[in-house]
């Protein structure tokens, strides 16, 4: 019966992936012995000073090894250890009569207690009898309280990792302490739980009683009547209890998370794409179709997937397409999980398969269609440039009329400009109105009136110069204005102290101009004049009226700013020739004949709106 028991423990085993050393023992008459090496179980955590077991691998399959049944068939259980950093079997002494032994075996268990750092080692556990003989070796840690990781100081150090257990919003459940039946099978006695919690995210550990009413310790069990989320965290468990006179303890940690209700609905669902959404795909490009599927929390598997033409990835055969998959939300065992498939180097007849995505769980499934529709390419290069030339010209252009405007302007006049003298019948272009016996009447007579005369060619009208002796100032002034197409008013320091006939002229400019609008009024300001040195009529036409500022030697070039400012203001003209200048002169000479009636009935015009000219020159005087 032996024979039979090893071999079919062999059977199994080398099905299972694992194939034993054979060991032959030197002495004939001893049976040879299956090494079946280390248990693929893992290694055993124990922590220092708790109680621990080893419970023999070989007992791992009941309807092979039994340990009753070994035990009548003459099997012997012996153990071995290697010490950590030795290579040579050790026997394992025992008594089970000494109570105060530390070491000792319970059926198939070897029990620590406690458990020492110098327990530390790899364990052998052989089964064997006259005619057979099978071991198997497992390893054994024991921990120290400085080498478990706490989030908490609180925090009992627990050598083994932490259980699972799920429970649904407001449902119950019962915490029974890992391990516990063990104990009681080895205690003298029923054994004492105490029951501590860590908050999932909290900064303490609460001991049992807690506050909330909902969690009850009904003996060693903790019951919780109806979950909600703060009951969410870590729950330790202590176990104390008595053996061979003995007190013996050992902790172990359970991580509860809670779930939807189960009385919600539990079909999964399709969140993207949507019913009519329209995926815009480009040729010979990488297209990406995203599929996000929403699984409702079943502790049952789940499954999200690709078909293109109704085939899965696996049987269409075209190595241009693949998918990955991955979990994007976990919300109270509720997955969102997302399936992209990509299609690589994109052709023109992959518009015309069937694309579909699938979602599945045991309670239902659902599939959706993604439409796809080719991009219309724009050609983005020759926008691009088109609008990169377009900007930088509109640049260019603003740069220039903000640096060159007045010389595009005098320009525009030159070409376009009506010449004035064709179109009323004044003599005179520009009357110049300025301050006598001052130091502007000699920048009128020798730089103003030089250039406008000689350089730019208009006919300029000085009163000093141009008015017959014997003549009446008023109506001489009133005349001249009358006759001419500008008034060029000189403001400086002085005009209003020293300027009453210029304040004649200046009214009956702002007049003219008033009420004919064939007169108009240039103001060129030789010096800074303080606002309060302005007279009332200066105050209200300079919101109207053009000014020129003189910047001193600055200006006395032709080409300065000041003249191309004044030039926009005065009428339109060319530069003339000596001939051509000789003949603009006899005509104005017989212009000024035939102009005699019409500028006289302008001047009683004038007059009559300038009531009382003399009370003008006694109040400026």
């Amino acid at each position: 019966m032996a024979p039979f028991i090893s071999t079919l423990l062999f059977l199994i085993l080398v099905a299972g992936g694992v194939a034993p050393a054979v060991s032959q023992s030197s002495n004939p008459s001893e049976p040879t012995c299956y090494d079946w090496g280390e248990s693929s179980e893992g290694a055993v955590s124990v922590m220092e000073g708790e109680a621990g077991w080893l419970s023999c691998p070989l007992f791992s399959h009941p309807s092979v090894y039994n340990y009753t049944s070994s035990q009548s068939a003459g099997h012997n259980l012996v153990w071995y250890r290697v010490p950590e950093g030795h290579d040579v079997e050790q026997p394992i002494p025992y008594n089970r009569k000494v109570n105060s032994s530390r070491l000792s075996r319970d059926r198939d268990r070897l029990l620590l207690e406690p458990a020492t750092a110098a327990d530390t080692g790899q364990y052998i556990c052989m089964l064997r009898n006259k005619s057979s003989c099978s071991q198997i070796a497992m390893q054994l840690k024991v921990l120290r309280p400085d080498d478990v990781v706490r989030s908490l100081e609180c925090e009992p150090p627990v050598a083994m990792a932490a259980s699972e257990v799920i429970i649904p919003f407001q449902e119950g459940k019962v915490l029974d302490c890992p391990d516990l039946e063990e104990a009681r099978k080895m205690a003298e006695g029923e054994p004492t739980v105490t029951w501590y919690h860590v908050k999932l995210g909290g900064s303490r550990c609460d001991q049992y009683p807690f506050l909330a009413s909902n969690r009850e310790q009904r003996g060693p069990s903790l019951h919780i009547h109806i979950m909600y989320e703060f009951y969410q965290g870590v729950y330790f468990c202590t176990v104390d209890y008595r053996r061979r006179g003995k007190a013996l303890n050992f902790t172990r940690s359970i991580n509860v998370s809670a779930v939807y209700p189960t009385a919600l609905p539990k079909l999964p669902s399709i969140l993207h794409p949507g019913k009519d959404q329209v995926v815009t795909v480009k040729q010979d490009t990488e297209v990406r179709l995203v599929c996000v599927g929403l699984f409702p929390y079943l502790n049952s598997p789940r499954d999200i997937w690709w078909t293109v033409d109704g085939k899965k990835l696996d049987k269409l055969g075209d190595p241009r397409f693949n998918n990955s998959d991955r979990e994007v939300k976990y919300d109270h065992g509720d997955r969102t999980l997302e399936s992209v498939l990509v299609i690589k180097d994109f052709q023109s007849e992959d518009l015309n398969r069937e694309y579909n995505c699938s979602v599945r769980n045991v309670k239902g499934f659902e599939t959706r269609r993604a439409h796809l529709e080719e991009e219309v390419s724009l050609p983005s290069v020759e926008l691009g440039c088109g609008l990169g030339v377009t900007l930088v010209l509109m640049l260019l252009l603003f740069v220039v009329y903000h640096v060159f405007w007045l010389e595009l302007l005098l320009l525009y006049r030159s070409w376009f400009g009506t010449d004035e003298r064709h179109t009323d019948d004044k003599e005179y272009d520009v009357y110049i109105s300025y301050a006598r016996n001052s130091e502007e009447e000699q920048f009128v007579l020798s730089m103003l009136r030089s250039v406008l005369e000689n350089e730019l060619g208009y006919s300029v009208c000085i009163f000093d110069r141009d008015s017959l002796p014997g003549g009446t100032i008023t109506d001489e002034t009133l005349s001249f204005v009358a006759r001419s197409r500008r008034l060029l008013v000189v403001i400086s320091p002085g005009y209003a102290s020293q300027g009453s006939q210029a304040l004649l002229e200046l009214q009956a400019g702002i007049d003219g101009m008033a009420r004919g609008g064939h007169l108009r009024v240039i103001l060129v300001q030789y010096k800074p004049v303080r606002r309060q040195g302005w007279v009332r009529e200066l105050r209200r036409a300079r919101v109207a009226l053009a000014l020129v500022r003189w910047q001193g030697d600055k200006s006395k070039e032709l080409t300065s700013r000041f003249w191309k400012r004044l030039r926009v203001e005065l009428p339109v003209r060319r530069v003339s020739s000596r001939g051509e200048k000789e003949e603009s002169s006899k005509e104005v000479a017989l212009m000024r004949l035939h102009s005699q009636n019409s500028t006289n009935s302008q001047t009683g015009l004038i007059s009559n709106t300038i009531k009382d000219p003399q009370k003008i020159l006694n109040s400026a005087a």
